[in-house]
């Protein structure tokens, strides 16, 4: 990994922290470490959505530029809100299915190379965003800090978007020629998994 992309990468993890505005103070609870490490976990604990947070970080890579931070930014933020939602009780059609859908689209992004615009870029992480915020939101327990449990997803959320930009950094570094297509058979094989997802098969 470039020097250049190793600070992107910490920096969105600190921004996911700076980001993070105060998610369901509806579930007050005590402990903030337990708090924050239920919260920390629940992204790490569903294939779907490690694999659209992956995804987010490596579509940003292959966008480069302002995009390894403004595309993490947007997801991050926007989940946030998502997740306000989830913790007040606003009900959100389809959001299993908007989940699914991220991992397939996110994923055939990245396989395809759109070379989307940043904005565009943007909107579409956000667009997704929203619904996996809301499953966060919406699953906060009532024994813990809504908010501790909030910093911690969003932290979560942040380092998996780490990952995503150094996998795409690795790629571009040690892949060579073969690099696009090797983008290609990660993007695939994730919109794959995304579409067992959808059908309930994974």
């Amino acid at each position: 990994m470039s020097r250049h992309t190793l600070k992107t990468a910490i920096a969105v993890a600190t921004a996911g922290l700076v980001l993070m505005p105060g998610v369901a103070l509806a579930h007050p609870g005590h402990g903030s470490f337990t708090g924050f490490g239920q919260g920390f976990m629940h992204p790490l604990t569903g294939l779907d959505h490690i694999l659209a947070m992956v995804m987010v970080g490596m579509l940003a890579g292959r966008i480069g530029g302002r995009a390894l931070w403004l595309v993490p930014a947007s997801f991050v933020s926007i989940m946030a809100l998502g997740g306000v939602l989830g913790a007040s009780g606003i009900w959100l059609p389809m959001m299993e299915l908007g989940i699914g859908l991220s991992v397939v689209v996110l994923g055939g992004a990245v396989a395809l190379g759109l070379g989307l615009a940043i904005p565009a870029a943007m909107a579409l992480v956000g667009l997704f965003a929203i619904f996996h915020g809301y499953a966060h939101g919406a699953e906060i327990p009532e024994t813990v800090a809504g908010l501790d449990y909030g910093v911690g997803f969003v932290a979560a959320t942040a380092f998996l978007h780490a990952i995503g930009l150094g996998l795409a950094a690795a790629i571009d570094r040690n892949a060579g020629k073969r690099a696009n297509l090797v983008f290609r058979v990660v993007g695939s094989l994730t919109a794959v998994a995304g579409t067992g997802i959808i059908l309930g098969a994974m």
